[in-house]
């Protein structure tokens, strides 16, 4: 495993941004309303948000449980198994599943401001 600078690891986390922003559905508020104005259109070709919900769901999943299986090994003593990897493992799943409870309280968050909106 080699060592990963500070540099590096910012360049990745700038990369991973800006991919993320071309993504679909983050081109704001006047791409949504032209895609209304076409008729929908757009829609048709759109994420499905509950899909992408749970595809996360089960990727945080995953990452648990292989962090799980990689903790059990290692204490079992497995060869092959390193007290770094397992570290990562268990570093990675923890990150994730927190970013997932953040996007929870923001969707939760967003719902509350729905019911809330006096019609």
């Amino acid at each position: 495993m080699e060592p990963i600078s500070m540099d590096s690891l910012l360049a990745k986390l700038n990369a991973a941004r800006d991919a993320a922003s071309r993504l679909p559905g983050t081109a704001g508020v006047a791409g949504a309303g032209a895609a209304a104005k076409a008729g929908g259109a757009a829609g048709a070709k759109g994420v499905d948000f509950s899909t992408l919900l749970a595809k996360s769901v089960e990727r945080v999943d995953h990452a648990q449980r292989t962090a799980g299986a990689l903790a059990e090994q290692f204490q079992l003593g497995a060869p092959n198994v390193t007290l770094e990897d397992t570290m990562v493992a268990l570093q990675k799943a923890n990150i994730s599943f927190q970013a997932m409870v953040q996007v929870r309280n923001k969707v939760v968050a967003a719902y509350n401001e729905v019911m809330n909106m006096q019609i």
